[in-house]
């Protein structure tokens, strides 16, 4: 099959089609600020808050640790990161509400309107490890225009795992090349790639900002590789 037999694109979303860097370090430093903080870095906030995302997960992954929705692996590394950031006099409410600024984040300029291109012709949703509410509030707030949503308690599993690109194929009813993969990271793409799904590299050099160690460019022979959703939108004909 070739990218002209594709009927739904779905995308990662942290990173690819959202700046959490970006919208993470902003909310951040709004708190700080109210709590007398006024030299609070908030780009190394989010940064370090999110360097606790995969090893977060590992133990979901490896099956050392039943399934454990993603806003309660955000709030431990929340909880684990702010006496370093001078943060702990955060009470309940306030972590939650900080907390929850995964469900605010924003997207890439470019997101939403090569999004709105590809909705004319495919259907389009996110294939996240975020939750389902996570999901749902990020595209209600930013006005993100998914036909629907898969999130990683729908499959209880993370990506990389074969089971959520399998399942996300098999709730669609459609063969695996008829589905294809839209990411700015090249290891969820080969993921993708061995269930037979079509791939689309997005180049996001600067999401991890002056932590990103890859995916600095594409590393395999994806079917498309550009630097924004719009760039898709071209290829695909929208």
């Amino acid at each position: 099959m070739s990218v002209h037999n594709v009927k739904a694109i779905v995308f990662d979303t942290f990173g690819t089609i959202s700046d959490w860097r970006s919208s993470i370090a902003r909310e951040a430093q709004i708190v700080a600020k109210s709590k007398g903080l006024n030299d609070f870095d908030g780009d190394a906030f989010a940064r370090a808050w999110r360097a606790g995302y995969r090893p977060g997960m590992a133990p979901v992954i490896s099956g050392e640790r039943e399934w454990t929705p993603i806003d309660t692996i955000h709030r431990e590394r929340l909880d684990e990161i702010l006496p370093q950031f001078g943060l702990d006099m955060l009470d309940e409410a306030e972590r939650d509400r900080l907390n929850r600024a995964w469900h605010r984040i924003n997207p890439w300029p470019d997101s939403i309107p090569g999004l709105l291109r590809l909705k004319k012709k495919f259907l389009i949703a996110p294939l996240s490890n975020g939750s389902l509410t996570l999901l749902a509030s990020m595209a209600k707030r930013a006005g993100i225009p998914w036909d629907f949503v898969f999130s990683s308690d729908m499959h209880k599993a993370y990506k990389r795992d074969p089971r959520v690109y399998q399942n996300a194929i098999a709730l669609l009813g459609m063969a695996p090349g008829e589905v294809m993969m839209g990411a700015a990271h090249n290891d969820d793409l080969e993921a993708a790639r061995a269930e037979g799904m079509r791939t689309a590299y997005i180049n996001r050099p600067t999401e991890y900002g002056p932590d990103q160690v890859k995916d600095f460019e594409a590393t395999s022979d994806w079917d498309i590789i550009v630097d924004d959703v719009e760039g898709i939108a071209d290829v695909m004909g929208c």
